[in-house]
């Protein structure tokens, strides 16, 4: 795998994944506070956000028209400016418009970086060797996400919101100028089709990755909010969970990249899929604060498992697919985040426990749909 480490597209794909982890796990961290603390909002008004904060996710098909007019690793590098930006700018507009600007802003940044992301790995790293890349990613941006939460403690103790989002903003974006001035690329890769691509035969792949975008808000949404409420965890208690969660992730996902490449993305989604099963079933069910917890870093983990949809699609798909592939994948993938938590919210209304055995039928869908593979 040292060879790996030496070629200059996944030294180019470190950097910006590095970039972009730490844009979105600040804005993250500071949202809900600045949200509160200096622009006044309330829970409808944080709430849309969130949702404004998914629109570019399910607009990522878009950028293989962009493509047309400019080349795939200048956009990735582009994308990582247009979420420093976003995240810069975030603490000089203190209002409620303002705010859901700039989350537009540094939201496009981040689901288009992460759009090029994957298409690059796919098209410079062979079907032995990207699930080990995508794992590496994995856990490089696990170590980002603690490094930033703990660049992020000290600095608001003595800076305002202002100059802290400034700084990292700043940061990303200085970083994305300089990628925007370098030339990993390959004369010899098969260049990319550019034009929308969706085909019959790659129905499989888009199934699977709607299921796995279902799963995640159902997580998201649902998830934290069970810990919050119904077993009252303090801020500091999440928080704890969040660096254990990244801790394993360091350590687990290039072991994940392994065991696809081993074992084969059947073997390792099907795991995946019966294991979370029983996880949304004992969401539902459980009592124990300490159980729960153990729940939430199983479910993280399995997070992970979702690579193996991305190396199928390299297997099956046809190598100049690859590019429109990735960004319709990502539409597919967010358009459950535009109704799934506006349903589940009202069905949690009903019975909190609705949600979870929801997913554990989605992900009894998709252990039947993965035997297809």
């Amino acid at each position: 795998m040292n060879k790996i480490n030496q070629k200059p597209m996944f030294r180019f794909l470190m950097v910006l994944t590095i970039c972009s982890t730490i844009g979105l796990q600040a804005w993250l961290t500071l949202f809900n506070n600045f949200a509160a603390d200096q622009v006044g909002l309330t829970g409808r008004e944080v709430g849309v956000i969130q949702s404004v904060r998914e629109i570019p996710g399910f607009l990522t098909f878009l950028a293989v028209f962009v493509m047309m007019i400019i080349k795939e690793h200048r956009l990735s590098a582009l994308s990582v400016i247009i979420l420093g930006a976003g995240l810069g700018f975030t603490g000089m507009f203190p209002s409620y418009t303002g705010l859901m600007i700039t989350t537009l802003i540094m939201s496009f940044g981040f689901h288009y970086f992460e759009t090029t992301n994957q298409s690059l790995t796919l098209q410079y790293f062979d079907k032995q060797t990207s699930p080990w890349v995508f794992g590496k990613l994995r856990s490089i941006a696990a170590a980002s996400n603690i490094g930033i939460g703990i660049f992020i403690y000290f600095l608001t103790a003595v800076l305002d919101f202002t100059q802290t989002y400034l700084i990292i903003g700043g940061m990303i974006t200085v970083v994305g100028i300089w990628a925007l001035t370098r030339n990993p690329t390959d004369q010899n890769i098969i260049p990319q089709h550019k034009k929308m691509i969706f085909r019959k035969r790659y129905w499989l792949f888009y199934f699977l990755t709607f299921m796995a975008g279902a799963r995640r808000q159902i997580f998201i949404a649902f998830a934290v909010f069970l810990l919050v409420k119904k077993f009252h965890f303090t801020v500091q208690e999440v928080t704890v969970l969040f660096v254990i969660n990244n801790l394993i992730n360091y350590f687990l996902s290039p072991l994940i990249g392994r065991s696809i490449i081993r074992f084969g993305e059947r073997k390792v989604l099907s795991l995946e899929y019966f294991s979370l099963i029983f996880i949304f079933l004992a969401y539902a069910t459980v009592e124990s604060k300490m159980v729960v917890a153990i729940l939430y870093i199983l479910d993280h983990v399995f997070f992970n498992f979702a690579i193996a949809i991305r190396t199928y699609f390299q297997k099956v798909g046809d190598p100049k697919d690859i590019a429109p592939s990735m960004a319709v994948g990502f539409t597919i993938n967010h358009i459950a985040a535009v109704f799934l938590p506006a349903i589940g919210g009202l069905l949690w209304m009903v019975d909190y426990r609705i949600p979870f055995v929801a997913g554990a039928f989605l992900s009894l869908i998709s252990l039947a749909a993965v035997q297809k593979i």
